[in-house]
């Protein structure tokens, strides 16, 4: 667990080329976020396999399904991590995991482990830059995990000439220096509204049957390189919030339009709800001109972001809302994001949006209600 360019991805690529080496006939499993980080950078990449292990090592390396096989009879394969139903079925003496913290679907994990059963001591070695998800909190608990830690200066010598001037200077003493550059664990963030604990307490594997409202929100880019958030959320029988999706992303308009209106769909929401702050009616119309179908309601931010956030925060810190399933990029922000970070939490005012409207006539609305009157001064 080290910071960005530590040598991560070489050590991990050296330890399981260590390993085909000195176990003929073995078989390994290479898990990345995606299959195809798993190809590029595990295998094909400046530190990967194929830079590690001799020439005449290898016999074969089929690109396209991903597999290694050695002169000695081992093999590697590789798996995302976002299809943990694909380490069902074969069996390992050995893994390497990548860019854990960055898994999408943390019961790959449960899937490797449980495939982990060939040879006299199965092994796994990961390789990561860390953050506060509970799959790493769980894997650095267990009592039998090694725990090696770096940071990027310590390999400043094998890095570009003017890159600590140049790239590492601007983080200095921010706490993405802590997590990106020195690799810490860094649980909470002083003034952020919610925490990644109780998130996960909160955390369900998928919502009741029972919803009786959804709906997606949407919090269009101010500009430049900012999200356009989309969120659903709903709100099942039991009168609690359930988070069903986040399809933010960085998109031009037409496109957003058609990913909040697919997922509107996908989800049989009742609405879209979105901000009109930017671009005023242009937001409803962009949606019309993808399908007019759709209904919209236009919402206007009136108050600070925290100030709209925290009615929201609340009802998380009361359990009257879950996510089903685990939404990295959106956790993030939620629990990183602060009134004086100088950035836009799209992803977060998306959730904000969505849950109030979701929220609202439901068990937990005169609890929102009564928070909301406790900020809005008496009329004379």
């Amino acid at each position: 667990m080290a910071g960005r360019g530590y040598g991560k991805t070489r050590l991990g690529a050296e330890a399981t080329s260590h390993y085909l080496h000195g176990h003929p006939g073995s078989r390994v499993a290479l898990v990345a976020p995606t299959w195809r980080d798993a190809r590029d950078t595990m295998v094909e990449g400046e530190s990967g396999l194929l830079r590690c292990l001799p020439p005449d090592a290898v016999r074969k390396w089929n690109a396209s399904l991903g597999e290694l096989q050695l002169a000695n009879g081992s093999q590697a394969a590789c798996f995302a991590a976002t299809q943990p139903d694909r380490l069902r079925g074969p069996q390992h003496a050995f893994a390497w995991g990548d860019e854990v913290a960055a898994w999408e679907r943390p019961e790959t994990w449960d899937q490797l482990l449980l495939g982990l059963r060939l040879g006299e001591r199965p092994q796994v070695v990961l390789t990561t830059t860390p953050r506060p998800r509970r799959l790493v909190r769980t894997i650095l608990d267990h009592p039998k995990t090694v725990t090696v830690r770096g940071s990027t200066y310590d390999n400043l010598d094998n890095l570009a000439p003017d890159f600590a001037e140049r790239v590492l200077a601007i983080y200095r003493g921010s706490r993405l220096e802590r997590q990106e550059i020195f690799g810490e664990l860094i649980e909470d963030v002083e003034g952020a509204l919610w925490r990644q604990g109780p998130l996960d307490d909160g955390r369900v594997a998928e919502a009741p049957a029972d919803l009786v409202r959804s709906v997606v929100g949407v919090d269009p880019a101010g500009g430049g390189r900012d999200e356009t958030g989309i969120v659903v959320a709903a709100r099942g029988a039991d009168g609690q919030g359930y988070v069903l999706a986040d399809r933010s992303g960085q998109y031009h308009p037409e496109t957003w339009a058609r990913r909040a209106i697919a997922a509107y769909h996908e989800y049989r929401c009742d609405l879209i709800v979105a901000e009109k702050n930017y671009g005023g009616e242009m937001v409803q119309h962009t949606i019309a001109t993808v399908d007019a179908s759709v209904p919209v309601r236009l919402v206007q931010a009136t108050r600070g972001k925290a100030i709209r956030a925290e009615p929201i925060a609340t009802a998380y810190a009361q359990g009257l809302v879950h996510h089903a399933g685990e939404f990295p990029a959106l956790e993030k922000q939620m629990c990183e994001w602060t009134q004086d970070s100088g950035e836009s939490p799209d992803r977060l005012d998306a959730l904000v949006w969505a849950m109030t409207e979701v929220l609202d006539h439901s068990a937990a609305s005169s609890f929102l209600h009564a928070l909301e009157d406790s900020r809005v001064p008496a009329a004379s």
